[in-house]
């Protein structure tokens, strides 16, 4: 039985968008065992067809992903994306107090997978990418980390005007300010305080909107995702309840 649920946000005869559980692969993975249960496995299963990919959101991330039901409204959708049509919103946790708001322009080099990648060519000049970011909140924590008494962290929309693997989070780390749970990219004591003091072991990263026009009415659909109810309780102990979608 998988350990998973289907939790739909929106779905008509071309689309069908879900609200991707931390942990869940979008995809089948080499390094994962054949058994892992993948979304578009479940999804093929649900629809008793062929999901069509058209985006993708990391293992840890959760958040909404869309799929397309037919081919030619994949190829419409995946368009859309490349001509950066499609606005995204991210919400995560920081370490420490960033600035108010901010556009990270910074480029940022491919991320090449040794075997699947490995004919590619690692010497490729870093791709254009472009992060903006608000702080919705702040919060001092009794903890201590390393060589400071307290901890600080910061409550962060972020709305990425590209599409590069990893791009918040390695655009956050650019900056100095990692976001919580991230194992790749992040600070390890960090992540360590939260597993001892919140039981938290994930990625604080969620896609929480998409906003694009219909492929086929041409109609805006703005879709959200809310907080999964751990993240939800976590942000209300720190004070940032009203927020973030629930």
């Amino acid at each position: 039985m998988c350990e998973f649920d289907l939790e739909i946000l929106f779905e008509d005869d071309n689309l069908i968008a879900i609200n991707k559980p931390s942990g869940l692969l979008v995809h089948p993975s080499w390094i994962a065992p054949r058994s892992t249960p993948n979304l578009t496995s479940m999804l093929k299963e649900y629809l008793q067809g062929t999901a069509y990919t058209i985006h993708r959101l990391d293992r840890p991330t959760s958040g909404v992903i869309v799929f397309g039901k037919n081919k030619e409204t994949a190829q419409r959708m995946n368009h859309m994306f490349a001509e950066r049509e499609v606005q995204k919103t991210y919400l995560c946790m920081t370490r420490g107090y960033t600035p108010e708001g901010d556009i990270i322009d910074y480029p940022l080099k491919e991320k090449l997978d040794k075997l699947a990648d490995k004919m590619a060519n690692p010497d490729k000049p870093p791709q254009d990418a472009v992060s903006e970011y608000r702080r919705l909140g702040t919060v001092e924590l009794p903890i201590p980390v390393g060589k400071y008494p307290v901890a600080r962290y910061s409550l962060v929309e972020v709305k990425p005007k590209t599409g590069r693997k990893h791009q918040i989070r390695r655009h956050m780390k650019h900056i100095s300010h990692p976001l919580v749970g991230d194992t790749k990219h992040g600070d390890g004591r960090h992540n360590k305080a939260f597993r001892e003091h919140f039981d938290l072991d994930r990625l604080l990263l969620m896609a929480t909107e998409l906003s694009f026009r219909h492929p086929e009415s041409g109609e805006l659909l703005t879709l959200k995702a809310p907080v999964d109810s751990q993240v939800d309780k976590l942000f209300s102990q720190f004070g940032w309840s009203g927020l973030y979608p629930v």
